[in-house]
């Protein structure tokens, strides 16, 4: 399908993920791009993905998404110790998830605008993608968007960044169980592909691949800023598998980058995956860093269609088994050249929460602190880059514990505590979900 499609669809009907037919190779062209700013390097490579849209109104889509970030480099380099810290978290929603979403909600209102249809995004989030999706489709007229997030297992800042938004489009959902619960609600409920195409449902999750796209240029920015005679590696906090996914694309594409930390917390599916070839689901565990308490990594099959020689017979076994019993294992040891793994429990986070500020002064929220803390243990040669994934002060309990001191604040934040909330409960359930989606979608 096209580009367009693609969006619209969101999980592909079969209930797996969407992939382009080819990666683009761009080595011969790094060298032009060097000094590109964000936005113009975005504006370059996005369009490889993108067939169907004129050049002229998808550089301007790309040029819109980002008027709202607050630091003029968008993504900015900052030195930290002996690492380099890429702030991802200038958006409207001070968290990563604003540098994709904020285009992706553009790109809905191009089609739908064009199109004049109406869409019904169902979301699924364990904290920030909830409220970055809202920021960027908010008071759309041609979308209704939908977010389920487990009931209490998020931020307090984080829930009130969603719940406190009065545009009459937005829907919060807080679902009695994990975030994995949510995940699979989402993916059900897009397997009823008469419900799918009735209520029009649409994606704003990393399963969306329109995400991914937008999420290689911070990789390739870095990597050409500060690459020059050797490649870099980047130590990426890691739960759903979308943000690395899209790393490993950049370096597919031919970018200077030499290896991905995979970087989890105690929900270590992955590190022990990329250990052992065991890909195993456990019980959740609910840490500090409540975007990674994740145990079923959506984007994780993306990465295993290439790592299969994009097999997708071999791929959909895979997927079988682990859905039946909730293990799989590859038929031959792991081997992979772009991938290093870690995990980091709540101790060293706090503690790497606290040593950073002692040393540089810098503040870490507790995901980035996963990233800082699992770039110690790797004794590499070049450059190395952790992705800032979140501003500290949406994690105040956390940080300010491990500091020692009131440090994590944002106006914005500060300002949401005296905003009404409004969300609606719900069980665990498929049929509740539809129910809701039924009474208030369009």
């Amino acid at each position: 399908m096209g580009f367009q499609d693609a969006v619209l669809t969101g999980l592909a009907p079969d209930g797996g993920l969407l992939v382009p037919e080819t990666i683009p190779d761009v080595t011969a062209k790094l060298t032009g791009w060097e000094g590109l700013s964000f936005v113009a390097l975005a504006r370059e490579i996005v369009p490889l993905f993108v067939e169907d849209i004129a050049l002229k109104d998808l550089e301007q889509l790309i040029t819109d998404a980002y008027v709202n970030f607050t630091h003029p480099e968008i993504v900015p380099l900052t030195q930290v110790g002996d690492v380099t810290v890429m702030e991802l978290f200038h958006g409207p929603t001070l968290a990563f998830k604003d540098v994709a979403l904020q285009l992706l909600g553009q790109i809905f209102a191009y089609i739908l605008g064009r199109t004049n249809k109406h869409m019904n995004i169902l979301a699924a989030t364990s904290g920030d993608t909830g409220s970055a999706a809202i920021a960027g489709m908010r008071g759309l007229s041609q979308v209704d968007i939908f977010v389920m997030y487990p009931r209490g297992r998020v931020s307090r800042l984080q829930e009130l960044q969603m719940t406190t938004e009065v545009d009459g489009n937005v829907h919060c959902l807080a679902v009695e169980g994990s975030f994995d619960d949510c995940q699979n609600l989402m993916k059900t409920i897009f397997g009823d592909l008469a419900f799918k195409e009735k209520y029009s449902l649409g994606a704003a999750n990393s399963v969306n691949w329109a995400r991914v796209v937008a999420q290689i240029v911070y990789y390739s920015y870095a990597s050409l800023k500060l690459g020059g005679d050797q490649p870099v590696s980047f130590c990426v906090p890691t739960g759903n598998f979308g943000n690395v996914f899209a790393g490993f694309i950049a370096k597919r594409m031919g970018f200077p980058i030499k290896q991905l930390i995979l970087a989890t917390n105690e929900n270590d599916i992955l590190a022990k995956f990329f250990d052992s070839g065991v890909y195993e689901r456990g019980e959740v565990r609910y840490t500090v860093t409540p975007a990674m308490d994740i145990q079923v990594a959506s984007n994780f099959e993306r990465f295993l269609y290439y790592h299969m020689n994009c097999d997708p017979v071999a791929l959909s076994e895979f997927m079988a088994d682990f859905a039946l019993s909730g293990r799989a294992e590859l038929a031959a040891p792991l081997r992979s050249e772009d991938f290093l793994a870690t995990a980091v429990d709540v101790d060293d986070t706090l503690s790497t929460i606290r040593k950073v500020y002692e040393t540089s002064g810098y503040v870490a929220d507790p995901h980035t602190a996963v990233g800082l803390a699992a770039a110690e243990r790797f004794a590499l040669d070049e450059p190395l880059v952790c992705l800032a994934t979140a501003h500290p002060a949406k994690f105040p309990e956390a940080v300010n514990k491990a500091v020692g001191a009131d440090v994590a604040h944002h106006p914005a934040l500060d300002d949401l505590c005296d905003r009404e909330s409004r969300t609606t409960n719900v069980p665990a359930d498929v049929e509740a979900i539809k129910d809701v989606i039924r009474s208030l979608g369009r």
